[in-house]
């Protein structure tokens, strides 16, 4: 496929430019129960729905079945992206000192928990289920997500919802590099008529410009981009399937 010209969309940050990255992947996530034991720390389960015992035994079982590396997901009726995202972390240099910034959603996604799974997408039913395999799908940066939904079915992937991509980054904060972000096309957001909703969203850094602030300049930052619109710096994300009941 071509590569077409960077994005000129005004919903997005400014920087639009080319990647200039590096080619190096987020790191190989965890044990199951140790990223339990991080939600649990958290403090951000609701306990009258799933607590954290509860949380870390649906982890052990998931955990002898799960390949290495995959990622626990707490289901978004459980616990929706919107509570999870202030809780995204990153470390960035300021003045020549670091400075931990909080993860955000974007004040035009007040919906951001209506997103639900496409029609098709394997998610299981349990509270508690594992995301195999995640990738941030960098080979397909400057596709839309509409070019690039056929092309992650046609090698046998499925894409991360909005819930799986923030769970990852919370769990492995450089899943996020600069110019090396990702969508999360397997959640849209339905119409009253059936339709979807054209704004299809994303995890990618902050470049604290316009609404977001300079205050949050290299933050983690839940957001949209349109569903024909291509952006150089962000992948697809995706995974090799899910586990659980």
């Amino acid at each position: 496929m071509p590569s077409p010209s960077p994005s000129t969309d005004p919903t997005t940050d400014a920087t639009t430019a080319p990647t200039t990255a590096g080619t190096a992947q987020p790191p190989v996530l965890g044990p199951l129960t140790a990223q339990a034991r991080r939600l649990a720390d958290l403090g951000v389960l609701p306990g009258d729905v799933l607590s954290p015992a509860a949380l870390l035994e649906a982890a052990a079982a998931l955990e002898a079945t799960a390949p290495a590396g995959s990622l626990l997901v707490v289901h978004p009726r459980v616990l929706p992206p919107s509570r999870l995202a202030p809780h995204l972390r990153r470390t960035v240099t300021v003045r020549g000192r670091p400075v931990e910034r909080e993860g955000f959603v974007v004040v035009d996604m007040p919906d951001a928990d209506d997103f639900a799974p496409v029609p098709g997408l394997d998610v299981p039913g349990a509270d508690v289920y594992a995301v195999a395999a995640p990738d941030r799908g960098d080979e397909m940066a400057n596709w839309s997500p509409e070019e690039a939904q056929p092309a992650i079915a046609a090698v046998g992937r499925s894409p991360l919802t909005l819930s799986e991509g923030v769970q990852w980054v919370l769990q492995a904060p450089d899943a996020l590099a600069r110019n090396r972000c990702f969508m999360t096309i397997g959640s849209r957001l339905r119409r009253p008529d059936g339709s979807y909703d054209a704004r299809t969203p994303a995890v990618w850094i902050s470049n604290g410009t316009g609404r977001d602030g300079s205050e949050r300049r290299g933050a983690p930052k839940v957001g949209w981009c349109w569903w024909r619109n291509r952006h150089t710096w962000l992948g697809f994300a995706s995974t090799t399937g899910r586990l659980g009941g």
